[in-house]
This record gives structure tokens, C-alpha cells and sequence, in this order.
């Protein structure tokens, strides 16, 4: 069976690597035909310099022939898989979109399963989500991650179809909250960055991380989920990767931040369009979400670090 992965970023071609070192038959599109190009020319990603494209990942410059696979992983940032849906011509009738990208949707204010159904209503949406970075997948390091289904049955065949020997699968079928512990977690990291990069101490960034994970949790119960999905590799377990590793861009994003210095403008930092949209969903749903709230504000410019310090600080006491 033939699996397509939309995106030649690190991150998906790191899981096209996994799958075609196991014998999957699998196709890898990208937006820039230039760099397919250099990719088919020498078998490497520049984004994985140490990891060569094995002989079963073929790349595939054509959307339309890549969308006709029956499994899609949608492995693009989140503000462009809108974008990407519009740009596939078919209906894509029972295929699965399995969405690899961690954010909310500026415009709609959904996770990826949600746009997923409604641009192409005949696919089958799910989520594959957890602790990952890019590199250690593409070196044959062990990681595990949950795919989150709404369809039992197909959700268990999505695990035994993309499981191999270094992803280790598990299965959900809260995808929205599988969705919110991959979204959230990225301004969780960015906050953290900031505590590390403005100097204020470890002790600090473990305040910060818990009271995140509590903040993950009231939001994914507001908005239907499973608080006790968080609990898992799609939450607390990615929150724990992201927010202690400067391999994460999120973490160095608000290192940047805290410390006043420049951070690269190309590079795709989901937490800073996740925290504006949380921040919307808080005034318009009426949520206390002082982290998210808080990131958006330092990263549009209308406080510096050290007044979200005070207003974090100068909050009322409460039981835990």
C-alpha cells in the first residue's frame, strides 16, 4: 500500500524515511521543486544532512499523483494545510488524511481534523502526534506517538500500517484532544524559552510547565475533549520534549525572546499563531488561559518580559 507524505520539510521527511527503510511504499511531495530536485539528484534533504532518502521513498513533484495514495500524511505548517486541501483537485473519497502538523488554524480556529473535514468531507481525518524531533527519527531512534481516530477500526489500522521498528504507535480516538496537546504545548515551550532566555532559572521553567499543562487541560475539557488525553504522549509527553530542548524552534523562539536577541524570520514557530489564536478563543469563550494570553501579548509587542513577569506573579492566590 502506497503512503504519500505532503510536505519535504525535516519533519516529513523524516517519517517517509522511517516508513521506506521498512519496506513502504512511499512518495514524498514538497512545495519547492527546486529542492526535490536536489533531493532526487542526491538521495538527502539538506533540512536531514546526516540521513540519506532510502531506495523505497521515492519523490514525487506532481501533488495531484501523490494525493491519488490511499493514506496522506499532511506533514506541512498549520496555516498552510488549508491552502494545501484547496490545492488537491480530488475529493479524496475514503482516503485517510493523517494530519503531522501541530497548530490552530488562524482563520477557522480548528485544529487540522477539522479543516481536513470540512475542504474534503469524503476523507477519513486523523492525527499523528507526540514527543518527536525531526532528527532523531530520521537516525532510527526509538519514538513513540499517538494516532488519534475517531473510527476505531480504522484508527487500529492507520497504528498497524505506519507502527515500525522506530515508531512505536499508540492509539487514541480523542483527536481533539490529541490535537490541542500538539498545538498547545508549542506556547507552552515558547513561554519556557523565555523563563531559560531571560535568565529567571529552572525552578521557574518547571512552575511554568506545570501550570501550562493545567492551562492544556481546561481548555481541551472547554472544547470537548478528554482532559486525561494530556496525559499522554500527545500532551504531557511532548510537553516535556519541547519545553526542555533547544532542538525544539518553539523553546529557542522564546529563548530569543527572554534573552532580546535576533531569531532566524524563516523559521515556522507555531506556538506564536497558536497563542493569538488562543488568545481570541479565551476572550470570546471567556477562558483564564494567562500563559497563552500572555505569549501572544510579548510576541505582538504590547508588554515587554519583565511586565509579564509581574502580571504573572501579581495574579490572586488560589488552591492548585
Amino acid at each position: 500500500m502506497t503512503i504519500s507524505v505532503l510536505g519535504a520539510g525535516a519533519f516529513g521527511t523524516a517519517l517517509a524515511i522511517a516508513l521506506a527503510r521498512e519496506s513502504r511504499d512511499v512518495r514524498l511531495w514538497g512545495r519547492n521543486a527546486d529542492s526535490l530536485a536536489e533531493m532526487v539528484r542526491t538521495r538527502i534533504n539538506l533540512k536531514l544532512p546526516d540521513a540519506t532518502l532510502p531506495d523505497g521513498l521515492s519523490i514525487q513533484p506532481d501533488l495531484a499523483v501523490a494525493a491519488q495514495s490511499p493514506t496522506l500524511l499532511v506533514a506541512v505548517p498549520m496555516q498552510t494545510v488549508s491552502g494545501l486541501l484547496d490545492n488537491i483537485d480530488a475529493s479524496l473519497n475514503g482516503q485517510r488524511v493523517v494530519a503531522c502538523c501541530k497548530g490552530i488554524d488562524l482563520t477557522t480556529g480548528t485544529g487540522p481534523s477539522q479543516l481536513i473535514a470540512r475542504q474534503k468531507p469524503d476523507a477519513v481525518p486523523a492525527v499523528l502526534t507526540g514527543p518527536s524531533f525531526a532528527s532523531d527519527i530520521a537516525q532510527g531512534l526509538p519514538t513513540a506517538l499517538t494516532l488519534a481516530c475517531a473510527d476505531e477500526a480504522l484508527g487500529e489500522q492507520l497504528q498497524n500500517e505506519l507502527a515500525c521498528s522506530v515508531l512505536r504507535i499508540y492509539r487514541s480516538k480523542d483527536v481533539i484532544g490529541a490535537e490541542l496537546g500538539g498545538a498547545l504545548k508549542n506556547v507552552v515551550a515558547v513561554a519556557c524559552g523565555i523563563v531559560i532566555g531571560a535568565q529567571l532559572g529552572v525552578s521557574a521553567r518547571a512552575a511554568l510547565m506545570t501550570r501550562g499543562f493545567a492551562e492544556m487541560q481546561r481548555v481541551a475539557e472547554r472544547m470537548g475533549a478528554n482532559p486525561t488525553t494530556l496525559v499522554g504522549l500527545s500532551g504531557l509527553g511532548d510537553l516535556a520534549l519541547t519545553c526542555c530542548s533547544d532542538q525544539s524552534r518553539n523553546y529557542r523562539f522564546g529563548m530569543a525572546l527572554g534573552a532580546g536577541t535576533e531569531f532566524d524570520k524563516t523559521t515556522t514557530v507555531e506556538g506564536v499563531a497558536t497563542a493569538k489564536a488562543m488568545a481570541d478563543i479565551a476572550q470570546k469563550e471567556g477562558l483564564d488561559l494567562p500563559i497563552c494570553t500572555t505569549v501572544n501579548a510579548i510576541c505582538e509587542g504590547h508588554i515587554t518580559v519583565p511586565e509579564a513577569l509581574n502580571q504573572l506573579l501579581s495574579r490572586p492566590l488560589k488552591e492548585e
